[in-house]
């Protein structure tokens, strides 16, 4: 039973019958915790409608709701706020239907289908943390989408070409004397990323010479010979010569063999990937139909634009003079490939940083006017910088915090922590290896994907392996506690219905159900808002509530045998919804800790 649209019902007709006007819509929200009730009607809306004092009009409801609803057994009114209490019955029930159900909270599944786009890294460098924050948000997005019902498919553009990659080509050529990841023991990308910052240290060394000698540093950045050659190289790329694409695909070769790895460490996947070597050239067709639909206008140089000032915004280049497309030229055709590769899809999610807001404003606008209908459902995940307490981080200066190092630090964090506590005496060097890694990337995910996508981050390694407060080792430590009580409760008939043979329930055992009733409308909100924030900080107050219930309820001691029942079922329950939510956000608990 849904109470609230029961309620909602009620309400409305309570204000019919009583006042002779009819209710648009109903104002719920949960009582707060210094009143008595379970779910609170706001008044105050009603008054546009119904004249008279909030507090008369609210004693007048709830004693008709008292009156007309099974589930209802009390009410109480605070200033324009009717407090409703619920029969303990009502839980019960509820509770019942729910404790067997191994798909508790998921979304009916629809035939909306999404693609989620994240990572998209350039091949110049290995990943770093601000790559972390990004694929644990589009990775965990893209599992609430699936668990709210939709169809999801999760992708990557890869940044395999430009000049980026013809610096670390050209360093390797100068300085590599023949490296490979195998005589150097290093993984793929690391090596390639050494390489990008020594051609940045070859270069600046050229620029101050040349400043030395007499040259304008402008003209000094422009001509330093060492550009001058990754640009020529570049060309070649485009002009298909055999040397330097047969250099680009090894170089490449190495990137993504060290990119897979971090991608399994990290535990995010994809179900399909994209080059922008074979993207770069798309677009360019749909700027001729542009044009030809008075979509975009040609200037007098031959460079065709898109007029957005009516919206607010600018004009955009979408095609250079000389033919040659630009990155938002790329993104248009790259979407209508994607439509085109899964026509199902009705919508995408771009997980990129904050400061290309303006970009994916001008492209979703852009998309519209060119008359995709999909267009309306495009989604920006912009998301804030991740900051250190030493600073921003650098990677042509060679100054990134390293994905695959933050995650062995988030583990070794978690290995000292954990042997300090010195409650693994029983655990062979393996499963501890395993536990320490499960701690580790648990605190660093959570610390990561509780705090809104919009708000920028200051990450502390040592703050999030804190096995105190809301933290990922504090939540996958309540859950290893809770499958401690489960093994002691190995005797117990969890199968017999404890609840069918109460009638009343504890005031904490009621708190820990309406607690449990608000994961499916969190996992529906969370996909709404493309929020992981919102399943993390719902799985730490359900983790408190259980934990205040734990420490003021007796579950194994009970020796009333249903009551004994139901806290254990109770239990289980949650447990089962802690697992389920932590695998929204990629995050895996323990059996024991």
């Amino acid at each position: 039973m849904n109470i609230q649209k029961v309620l909602e019902a009620q309400v409305k007709e309570a204000v019919s019958s009583l006042f002779a006007v009819e209710l648009p819509q109903v104002e719920f929200q949960p009582t707060r915790k210094d009143f008595e009730g379970d779910v609170t009607v706001v008044v105050f809306p009603m008054l546009r409608l119904v004249k008279g004092n909030p507090v008369q009009i609210g004693e007048k409801i709830g004693a008709f709701l008292k009156e007309n609803v099974e589930a209802v057994s009390g009410f109480n009114v605070v200033k324009g706020f009717l407090n409703i209490v619920l029969k303990d019955d009502y839980y019960l029930v509820f509770f019942n239907e729910i404790k067997g159900d191994t798909t508790f909270g998921m979304g009916t599944e629809t035939k909306d289908a999404v693609m989620v786009e994240y990572s998209s890294p350039n091949t110049n460098k290995p990943l770093h943390l601000g790559h972390i924050r990004n694929n644990l948000l589009g990775y965990s997005v893209a599992e609430i989408l699936k668990a709210s019902g939709k169809k999801v498919y999760k992708t990557q553009i890869i940044n395999d070409r430009g000049i980026h990659i013809c610096k670390s080509m050209l360093a390797w050529q100068r300085y590599g004397n023949g490296a490979t990841p195998e005589s150097t023991g290093l993984k793929g990308d690391k090596l390639v990323g050494n390489y990008y910052v020594e051609f940045n240290n070859a270069y600046k060394a050229e620029i101050d010479q040349m400043i030395a000698n007499g040259t304008d540093s402008k003209v000094a950045e422009k001509e330093a010979p060492i550009l001058l050659e990754a640009q020529q190289m570049l060309k070649k790329w485009e002009a298909g010569d055999e040397e330097v694409v047969s250099l680009w695909k090894k170089m490449n070769g190495w990137v993504y063999e060290g990119f897979d790895v971090t991608y399994r460490n990290l535990g995010v996947n994809f179900d399909k990937l994209y080059y922008e070597s074979n993207t770069y050239l798309l677009g360019k067709e749909f700027v001729q139909e542009g044009l030809d639909n008075d979509v975009f206008f040609q200037k007098e140089d031959g460079s065709v634009w898109i007029d957005l000032t009516d919206e607010g915004l600018d004009e955009k280049i979408v095609l250079r003079s000389d033919g040659t497309a630009v990155y938002m030229t790329q993104d248009i055709g790259t979407a209508i490939q994607r439509v085109k590769d899964y026509p199902d899809i009705n919508g995408m999610v771009y997980t990129v940083g904050n400061e290309q807001d303006y970009h994916f404003k001008v492209l979703f606008l852009i998309l519209k006017k060119l008359g995709f209908s999909w267009a309306e459902h495009l989604h920006h995940l912009s998301y804030g910088m991740v900051d250190l307490p030493s600073g921003k981080m650098k990677s042509r200066e060679g100054t990134v915090v390293d994905a695959d190092e933050l995650m062995q630090e988030m583990t070794n964090t978690a290995a000292s922590i954990s042997e300090e506590l010195g409650k693994l005496e029983d655990y062979s060097e393996n499963e501890k290896q395993g536990l320490y890694k499960m701690i580790g990337l648990g605190a660093l995910k959570y610390y990561i994907l509780k705090v809104d996508p919009k708000k920028r981050i200051l990450f502390n390694p040592e703050e999030s392996v804190d096995f105190q407060g809301n933290t990922g080792p504090f939540i996958q430590y309540t859950y290893a506690r809770i499958q401690s009580i489960l093994r002691k409760a190995e005797t117990l008939n969890l199968d017999q219905s404890g609840s069918e043979k109460l009638t009343r329930l504890h005031p904490k055992e009621k708190e820990l159900i309406k607690q449990l009733q608000l994961f499916p409308v969190t996992i529906q909100l969370a996909a709404e808002n493309y929020s992981p924030a919102l399943i993390a900080n719902y799985i730490y107050d359900l983790v408190k509530e259980f934990n205040s219930f734990y420490q003021q309820v007796s579950i194994l001691g009970e020796i009333d045998e249903p009551k004994k029942v139901l806290r254990v079922q109770l239990s289980k329950k949650v447990g089962e919804v802690i697992q389920s939510g932590f695998k929204l956000l990629g995050i895996e608990v323990p059996e024991r800790m």
